[in-house]
């Protein structure tokens, strides 16, 4: 089966006897892309209820962080933040609060408020900014544009036309709380994946979950296999939203110091713990290059990297080996 943007998952779901024992799967839209959960069942009759409780909390969370949902908190922020702060909840302050540390330790390479130039291409109409309305936005891209009150759980933008989004970061974030979802309802195996983002939880019942990474040439085939238990596995690429101009190819991930597509990457794949973490460190690596990801992923613990460029070259981090 293909996931759009990023994975080929060579899974086959089983069912086995007797029928109080099996494999559930379901797939729906969400969150501006293709959800898929799978999970181990020991007996039949909660399947309905998981199901729902699952596509409830990714509707919970799209509703509170899509910048695409007017009555959404990340909406209301971006209208107002700049003219006086906004408290928002617990959860979304948290989140913002993780984005801002990731853009502290990649020195700017993750940015939530890329969408301040973000927002004016259109990937699907084949359209972009001009050299002088990137300039007429760069200065709000910034992430140091934002600021945190943790005593009154507010953000606050320092120049008008800042706006965040938490798209690098949110479809990982999304993932993890859907297997803590599980994780407390009894389920010991299970995979969730939101677009290029899948975290799973155990194993597949004596075997590892295999997940392809795509080749970035071909949307049929696969560049690597990946044997993963307990791990959460994110992949940003260049071939999901883009159009090609002049033999350049314009895609969503831009770098924040020139509000332009990143160019000589293809993909980036991160392999580690966390979800939240993989998701924003995937954008991260895209922008940093080989060089400075790989001292990234070196720096942190229990976080792997692969990273295709366009040149045909690839890089492992120091715990992935080419085999």
């Amino acid at each position: 089966m293909f996931v759009p943007r990023l994975f080929l998952f060579l899974l086959s779901v089983s069912f086995v006897s007797p029928a109080s024992a099996t494999w559930f799967r379901y797939e729906d839209a969400k969150m501006g892309t293709r959800v898929e959960v799978q999970f181990w069942l020991d007996e039949a009759g909660r399947e309905s209820e998981l199901r729902e409780a699952v596509m409830t909390e990714f509707d919970r969370i799209e509703a509170m962080m899509s910048t695409y949902i007017e009555s959404s908190e990340i909406s209301r922020v971006n209208r107002d933040a700049a003219i006086e702060p906004q408290k928002v909840s617990a959860e979304l302050y948290a989140l913002i609060d993780v984005a801002m540390q990731l853009s502290e330790i990649t020195d700017g390479a993750f940015d939530i408020t890329y969408d301040s130039v973000g927002n004016l291409y259109d990937f699907r109409a084949g359209k972009r900014p001009d050299a002088l309305e990137i300039a007429a936005h760069l200065e709000a891209v910034d992430y140091r544009n934002v600021s945190l009150d943790e005593d009154d759980q507010s953000i606050s933008f320092s120049e008008p036309g800042v706006r965040i989004n938490l798209g690098g970061i949110a479809k990982g974030y999304s993932c993890e709380q859907v297997i803590k979802l599980l994780k407390d309802r009894g389920i010991k195996h299970a995979l969730v994946s939101a677009g290029g983002d899948t975290r799973i939880l155990g194993d597949r019942r004596g075997k590892p979950w295999i997940v392809g990474v795509q080749d970035p040439d071909r949307r049929d085939a696969v560049f690597t296999r990946l044997a993963l238990q307990d791990e959460a596995v994110s992949t940003s690429g260049d071939y999901e939203r883009f159009f090609l101009e002049g033999g350049v190819r314009y895609h969503h991930i831009l770098t924040p110091a020139t509000g332009k597509p990143v160019q000589g990457v293809r993909s980036v794949t991160i392999i580690g713990p966390d979800a939240t973490m993989t998701d924003g460190l995937s954008t991260s690596v895209f922008v940093l290059g080989p060089e400075a990801g790989i001292a990234l992923l070196d720096s942190l613990e229990g976080y792997e990297m692969l990273i295709i460029m366009a040149d045909g070259n690839y890089y492992f981090s120091g715990g992935l080996t080419d085999s």
